[in-house]
């Protein structure tokens, strides 16, 4: 089954975009053994990536963002995929 690992990371007040920013240049460069990464932003200056890895694969964590770029400590999920739609 394919894992998928979710990480999540709520920015101090007024440094989404700094945030973002961190995780464009150092999260995402670290998960590329994944087969799929997305990027997200969500209102609250939340910044979200999942990966996708591959059967077998133990999924890697993205390092740990400045404490003073967070509101809180991350939050991380890791799932096995069920069940997948194609796009029509």
């Amino acid at each position: 089954m394919t894992e998928v690992a979710m990480w999540e990371a709520k920015a101090a007040p007024g440094r989404g975009a700094e945030l973002l920013g961190w995780a464009r240049e150092y999260a995402v460069p670290a998960l590329a053994a994944a087969e799929r990464v997305e990027l997200l932003s969500a209102p609250g200056e939340r910044v979200l990536l999942i990966s996708w890895w591959a059967p077998g694969t133990e999924p890697v964590a993205p390092p740990e963002p400045a404490s003073d770029l967070l509101a809180r400590p991350v939050h991380r999920w890791s799932f096995q995929r069920e069940y997948v739609t194609e796009a029509r």
